[in-house]
């Protein structure tokens, strides 16, 4: 039978107005779909940066946010069993197995799939006590705090700790400073003269030891971020922080160090047993990235010095002579110029000249990286066997070392990095450093511990420009300023204006070990990662960090503050709820403090 239109049967009249033509459902998805993607791309969006500079007032909507069921019982979280008192979720040794050898990528952050995840607290080990205050602490620590006796036994006879009582002595010495690390500084800054004016303020410290080299700086006005992996040191990262110096679980291995390009001053290893000259140079083309135009690497230890100190190396002198003459090849490829030498010490100087990258083509030794890669990217970006050549343009030589301005003044100078990252700008960057001066103001009268020497490790686990960190400039404490690695990188900035810190994800544990900061601040983290973050898991993170006793400072819409209390009230916290500086009605602050408690099966 053929169908005719004559025989076609008409639909009623009423049916018209429930029929959607094809082509405006196809327009809606697609706007929906749009809709979505925009909320879900980024982590802290440019609304979330307009809103913490007073640009404007932002709420959250329902629909990203975990409401609180007020008829379900409290939540309560069991104890880690004793075993998992130096867990580091991302950092495990009993997972090592599950990953290759290769270039040691097994003791890189592989963390544990969401079915993994542990709801548990972590609990101190036996015999835990508050810590030593800073100063004090710089030079001692109590060893059931971190009761490791392998790097006593292994490394007591180049003085790097020594085991006295119920303490750990730390005598300053090292590898490559037998008569003292005090010693050992005086000598890098005769050779680095910027290290005592000002001009040389950011340094990192790769396989660190327990941060002597570090420590001392930090009475030389330079901050050290010392870098070590969870090694057979065992704890080395764990004794810096312990003694109170900044430090961060990491390894230069197969993906990039969490650190933006041009971000330190100057770069040192001692002895650090990177195999600087393999793999054609990849890690001193990572040290290359993160160091700024001008800055320094210093090394100390194998080949350096090898005249008369290969004898001591399980070496030969002819093997020492090579690897030193490939490693100046290298370097000089990758526009570093020798700088200064003497003793056990050599420096090198990363050219500011843009022309010494006019050699370098995609077949060269090194190949010079295409246009797609970004050289700030630090979040699970591969390492690659390129090198960005600098644009010859008025900002790259603004972020040279000696177009720096030199410390304290780069506090409070807007870097010309700013117009880099979306929604800033220079007048963004002078109210957001007014702002977090009244801001901290007001955190003091709230909790008085701030300021004095009860906190000393501190955590902005949310920050911006890292102005509550240059607000606290004066106090003794030091501040891991954290970028998310989801939202506008404003990393450099941080940098620039002579403070420290890393691109991290919240929806993983941090690269540290437990009890090794006195104060998180968390500046609207759930407004910005509620959507991706589950808020049960990041406030566990929160608690594995804290030290017992220590504190959370929570800034957050009102929205989310039942939830975060009724989490907070199940890790055994103790918190208080405080109207702003501004006494919003859509903003609160919860200052939190993490009960000292010994676990049950310990």
């Amino acid at each position: 039978m053929k169908y005719s239109k004559e025989a076609k049967p008409e639909r009623p009249a009423s049916g018209r107005s429930r029929a959607v033509p094809v082509a405006l459902l196809f327009v809606l998805l697609c706007a929906f779909s749009f809709y979505l993607g925009g909320i879900y791309s980024t982590g802290r969006s440019l609304l979330d940066v307009a809103a913490s500079n007073g640009i404007i007032n932002f709420q959250p909507p329902p629909a990203v946010a975990v409401a609180v069921d007020k008829t379900k019982a409290a939540v309560v979280f069991p104890e880690c069993p004793a075993d998992y008192q130096d867990y580091t979720p991302c950092t495990d040794p009993k997972r090592w197995r599950k990953y290759g050898n290769y270039r040691l990528s097994f003791m890189e952050r592989h963390c544990p799939p969401p079915a993994e995840r542990k709801e548990c607290l972590v609990p101190p080990p036996p015999g835990y006590k508050a810590p030593i205050r800073w100063p004090k602490s710089k030079d001692q620590c109590w060893y059931r705090n971190v009761p490791y006796d392998w790097i006593n036994s292994q490394k007591s006879n180049q003085h790097w700790l020594r085991k006295e009582g119920d303490r750990f002595i730390f005598p300053g010495g090292g590898t490559m400073f037998p008569n003292g690390v005090g010693a050992y500084a005086d000598l890098m800054a005769e050779l680095i003269p910027g290290m005592r004016d000002g001009t040389v303020r950011t340094a990192l410290d790769t396989g660190c030891g327990v941060a002597s080299w570090g420590g001392d700086l930090l009475g030389r006005g330079i901050l050290t971020l010392s870098l070590a992996p969870r090694d057979n040191h065992e704890a080395q990262v764990q004794f810096a922080l312990e003694r109170g110096v900044p430090a961060i679980l990491g390894i230069i291995s197969t993906q990039r160090l969490p650190f933006p390009s041009a971000a330190f001053d100057m770069a040192h290893c001692s002895r650090c047993l990177i195999p600087w000259t393999e793999f054609g140079g990849l890690y001193l083309l990572e040290v290359h990235r993160v160091l700024r135009p001008g800055g320094f690497w210093a090394l100390s230890g194998p080949p350096v010095n090898y005249e008369n100190r290969w004898h001591g190396w399980n070496t030969t002198a002819a093997a020492q002579k090579a690897d030193l003459d490939r490693l100046k090849r290298m370097l000089a490829s990758m526009c570093f110029k020798p700088y200064s030498k003497k003793g056990d010490i050599a420096v090198w100087q990363k050219s500011t000249d843009p022309a010494c990258y006019d050699k370098l083509t995609a077949i060269s030794s090194p190949a010079k990286c295409d246009d797609s890669v970004d050289p700030d990217a630090a979040w699970y970006v591969p390492m690659r066997s390129c090198l960005t050549a600098p644009t010859p343009t008025p900002r790259y030589k603004k972020l040279s070392l000696d177009a720096t301005p030199k410390w304290p003044q780069r506090l409070a100078v807007a870097p010309e990095r700013i117009a880099t990252v979306p929604g800033s700008s220079a007048a963004a960057f002078k109210h957001d450093d007014g702002k977090w001066k009244l801001r901290t103001k007001h955190y003091k009268s709230l909790l008085p511990a701030l300021g004095s020497d009860k906190i000393r490790n501190v955590m902005d686990m949310n920050t911006v420009y890292g102005g509550f960190a240059a607000s606290l400039i004066k106090d003794p404490v030091w501040v891991m300023n954290v970028v998310s690695s989801y939202g506008p990188n404003s990393l450099g900035v941080v940098y620039d204006r002579g403070l420290i810190g890393a691109n991290h994800d919240w929806c993983e544990a941090f690269s540290t070990y437990p009890r090794t900061y006195d104060l998180l601040h968390l500046d609207g983290l759930f407004t910005a990662e509620s959507h991706r973050c589950e808020m049960k898991f990041v406030l566990l993170e929160v608690d594995r960090i804290l030290r017992p006793t220590g504190y959370a400072i929570i800034r957050e819409n009102t929205y989310f503050l039942d939830s975060i209390a009724t989490i907070a009230k199940g890790m055994r916290w103790n918190c208080g709820k405080h109207d702003t500086e501004y006494k919003s009605d859509k903003e609160k602050v919860l200052i939190c403090q993490k009960k000292f408690w010994s676990g049950k099966n310990t």
